[in-house]
């Protein structure tokens, strides 16, 4: 069996998983999200776990079993905690700041500053004090989190000569030496 497949997922308080069909539920304080299981695998509800299991030991129901259960593990931690992702932007004249809720303005170098738009369930903040600006991101869904994450730092990744860009708080940028003048040509 699955070792990740066949441990069970605990279920905090205030947190209410419902199974219709094949369509799982799950609804909490930071938010609702849903999952279609696959058709190999089954769940069922005890007490204050859930436990998944499995039609065959074939390869694809083993992986697929594993797969459901860390999916779901996720949207109950999602739907009770939530997920952040920060990202840092680095260099001279480079800011971000929020239009209204869903809107991140952000100046990155370009000839024009570029909108970015805020999908529903993903919470943007901007702190920009002292230093280089972050940008903050919330939410529920972790795939959706680190897509929008990722999408903010291609608008510019860091180049590997001075550094700047954007990138996420933490991430290490191997930097390269620059052409180096040998002689005078004389």
């Amino acid at each position: 069996m699955s070792r990740i497949g066949k441990s069970p997922i605990a279920i905090p308080k205030g947190v209410k998983v419902e199974l219709n069909g094949k369509v799982v539920k799950i609804s909490g304080p930071k938010g609702n999200l849903q999952h279609s299981l696959p058709e190999e695998i089954t769940l069922k509800q005890e007490n204050d776990f859930v436990i998944l299991a499995r039609a065959n030991d074939e390869r694809n129901s083993r992986a697929l079993h594993g797969l459901t259960r860390a999916l779901l593990n996720n949207m109950i931690h999602g739907v009770s905690a939530g997920f952040t992702k920060e990202l840092e932007i680095i260099g001279i004249g480079y800011r971000a700041q929020m239009r209204g809720k869903d809107v991140l303005n952000i100046y990155l170098g370009h000839s024009h500053p570029i909108d970015y738009f805020m999908p529903k369930g993903i919470i943007a903040t901007v702190e920009a004090g002292k230093g280089n600006p972050k940008i903050k991101l919330e939410g529920c869904d972790k795939q959706l989190l680190g897509e929008v994450a990722a999408q903010i730092r291609r608008l510019r990744e860091p180049e590997p000569y001075k550094g700047k860009g954007v990138r996420y708080v933490g991430e290490y940028v191997k930097k390269k030496v620059g052409k180096a003048v040998v002689g005078s040509g004389k």
